[in-house]
């Protein structure tokens, strides 16, 4: 029998993006043996219009996106857990490919391909080289479509509490539980981040991050400058600065 998969999403202020995510998953046909969780902070009113029968909404008391996680996976009833970003979309047959990667035993969880909705020659450039990363390493960030056996999530104490970075440190550890397996298929995410700041300012600030995380020193004071202000609309441009693509 093939799992369950209770996909989780975490929205800030962003009702916009996840009208579209949510619609993008009902014209799946494998939607309908899913179960859908948005975990939600800010713009009450948007985000209920914008799941109005289509999802469950939890409004968990915190706002940053691990404890927004955290309170959907400890909501849902499935065996298996899909983290999808509000402003992502799943391959039309995730479902399908998740149900094969978790039919080997050892398999523990993993990610998906990522690859940027916008097709600047930039966005292209920066996917190619995080492909190189995460094929090498097996370390995912949540862009990717991180998904989970839920026993192992719940095993692993789910995400850290963490303000920055808790998608990479959650897939290190899912990492040294079992298999993590790469699905050589891409989930498609916004650009929006990178070209609203930036391409390559954004970009080196992210390769700053992940060497501070490598070096175990400390990330979590960049939070807000990565996230924004917690009433704003994720991915808003830094002030004061020209944007260069």
């Amino acid at each position: 029998m093939a799992p369950r998969i209770s996909i989780v999403i975490p929205v800030r202020n962003d009702a916009a993006a996840l009208a579209r995510t949510l619609d993008h998953l009902a014209r799946l046909p494998a939607i309908a043996a899913c179960e859908v969780i948005v975990a939600a902070a800010g713009d009450p009113d948007g985000i209920a219009r914008a799941a109005a029968g289509r999802a469950r909404v939890l409004r968990p008391a915190g706002s940053t996106r691990a404890a927004l996680m955290n309170a959907g996976a400890a909501a849902a009833g499935g065996d298996v857990l899909l983290f999808l970003h509000a402003d992502s979309l799943p391959p039309a047959d995730f479902v399908a490919r998740i149900t094969r990667v978790l039919a080997d035993a050892r398999a523990v969880g993993g990610a998906f391909e990522h690859a940027f909705a916008e097709r600047t020659w930039s966005l292209r450039a920066i996917s190619a080289i995080n492909r190189v990363r995460y094929r090498l390493t097996r370390n995912y960030y949540g862009d990717q479509g991180i998904f989970v056996r839920t026993t192992v999530f719940r095993g692993l104490g789910g995400y850290r509490d963490l303000t920055l970075m808790e998608d990479l440190d959650f897939a290190q550890r899912l990492r040294r539980r079992g298999r993590s397996v790469l699905v050589r298929s891409p989930l498609v995410t916004s650009g929006r981040r990178f070209l609203a700041r930036g391409p390559w300012r954004t970009f080196l600030l992210i390769v700053w991050l992940l060497a501070l995380h490598t070096l175990r020193l400390d990330t979590q004071r960049y939070a807000e400058r990565w996230r924004g202000p917690a009433d704003r609309t994720p991915g808003m441009p830094w002030p004061g600065r020209a944007v260069r693509r």
